[in-house]
């Protein structure tokens, strides 16, 4: 299996996302959304950053038990009910990704929701991976 991240001249350069991924060869691994709920299925942590730091290790852990790595990443979604928080704290969050997932980037989107499912949930990640 191989990814290919493609960054074109003439887009914007991107900060913590790919503008594409190619995939050639393998076999895809939808991920379901993940917010920051606990074995409990209790939301954990106070605020956008803690919760995007569970959601993430969330879906990672998903993915692992799936037999994939974050570098099998093709494509993540983040559902938040804050775009504007998230953008204030975009720095912070980048540190969590680079901490779970290092710098090979998926192609991504950020989506304002008015709630998720779990009224307490600030965020949510969806994702789409290919695995050898």
């Amino acid at each position: 299996m191989t990814l290919h991240r493609t960054n074109p001249d003439g887009l914007a350069p991107p900060a913590g996302f790919s503008h594409a991924v190619t995939a050639t060869g393998g076999r895809l691994v939808f991920l379901a959304g993940q917010t920051a709920l606990n074995e409990a299925g209790s939301i954990e942590g106070e605020g956008l950053t803690a919760q995007f730091d569970r959601a993430l290790g969330n879906l990672l852990a998903a993915l692992r038990a799936s037999g994939g790595t974050p570098a099998d990443l093709t494509r993540v979604t983040v559902y938040t009910t804050d775009v504007a928080a998230y953008r204030e704290q975009a720095r912070e969050l980048g540190r969590v990704w680079r901490a779970h997932a290092g710098r090979d980037y998926p192609a991504m989107a950020l989506v304002g929701v008015v709630r998720l499912w779990d009224e307490e949930a600030l965020v949510e990640l969806d994702g789409i991976a290919v695995l050898d």
